[in-house]
This record gives structure tokens, sequence and C-alpha cells, in this order.
């Protein structure tokens, strides 16, 4: 596909929108106008550089928005850019309610997504954080001393697949409903799946 050009295969996209269509017209106007690649990737607008992923178009029910792929590398001089959740470490979003808000923010759009293929151009990439440096809750380490073998099984999980279940067990306040989490997830991680497999 060529910078800059609509790549015929996302026009369903744009045209079955029910829900932020002129939105999504304008925002998808606005990242061509900056030269980038138009692809289809997570079942959305995806705009590359040189294959590297910069910007995504999105809806949601309350707000559409532009996703930076490594906006937490941005300077974002407007405060605009908005961390989706605490565990989102490299995206960050610009999100918007209406058309006019779009319109008005062209310009600045245009420069959060130029510095964003900047980024890419210096080959800038985001510190993320390690899993030692979650903090391993205590229902799954006394686990880990009642069956070794789960240990061993959970450190041969993929980075990712370990840093979804500290999150997934940490999250409830009561210890009891940490410890179900713990015994509910233990087949899956003997047999080396992760939360969602």
């Amino acid at each position: 596909m060529t910078k800059g050009e609509r790549n015929p295969k996302i026009d369903p996209f744009f045209s079955k929108a029910k829900k932020w269509k002129e939105e999504f017209e304008l925002l998808r106007n606005i990242v061509l106008d900056c030269e980038l690649t138009e692809e289809f990737k997570w079942m959305h607008p995806c705009y590359t550089f040189q294959d590297k992923n910069i910007v995504l178009i999105h809806g949601f029910k309350e707000y559409c928005a532009l996703l930076f792929h490594k906006g937490a590398l941005l300077k974002d001089p407007h405060g605009i850019l908005i961390q989706q959740t605490e565990n989102v470490q490299a995206a960050r979003q610009i999100r918007f309610t209406n058309v006019q808000e779009i319109d008005e923010m062209q310009l600045i759009l245009k420069t959060y997504i130029d510095e964003a293929i900047e980024v890419e151009k210096a080959g800038l990439q985001v510190n993320y954080k390690t899993n030692t440096e979650y903090l391993i809750p205590e229902e799954l380490q006394n686990k880990f001393v009642e069956i070794p073998d789960l240990k061993t099984a959970f450190e041969a999980l993929t980075p990712g697949r370990q840093r979804a279940y500290i999150l997934h067990f940490s999250a409830p306040k009561q210890s009891k409903t940490r410890e179900s989490r713990v015994e509910k997830y233990l087949p899956h991680i003997l047999v080396g799946k992760g939360l969602d497999d």
C-alpha cells in the first residue's frame, strides 16, 4: 500500500461504522495527510511507517480515539494523551466525543503523529517494566511452596502471560478472592496456558 493512500480493504470498517462515522472519516483523512500506510490490524485501521505501528483509530461507547502505540514517548505539550489503565505501559490515546473537537485539533494531531513518526525513525523504545518489578501475590507464592511444579510451570510462561496472571491475581482486595483466583487458574498454568488461552 502506498503512503498516504486509502486502502480499499479498510473501507468496509468505515462504511459499516454505526457510531463515530464522521469522526472516523475525519481522523482517517488527518492520519493519511501525514503520509502513513493504511493497514488493518487488531480489527481496526492501523497506520504504519516502514512497517512500524504508529497510530490506530478505534471507537468505544463514550468516545473514539487515536491510539499511539508508543505514546508514552511523546512529549504531549497539550496534555491530551491518556493512559487507558495504569497497566498500559506504552500506548496512549487522544479521545474525542464529537467531530468538532477533531476538526479544531487537526494541526495539533498532525504534530503528534509527526512526532510519533520521528520516534520510530530514531528507533526509540519504551522501557517496559520487567515482571520482577511486579509483586507476586502471597497467595501465589504459597502455592509455589505447596506445589513446586507450579513455580516451574509459571516461570516457563512468557513474560506477558506471567504479568497477566500477576495482575489478575493481585487485583482483588480480599485474600480469599485472590486465593480462589489462583486455585481456578492452577490447571492452566501447569499446562503452560495463559490467562485467556
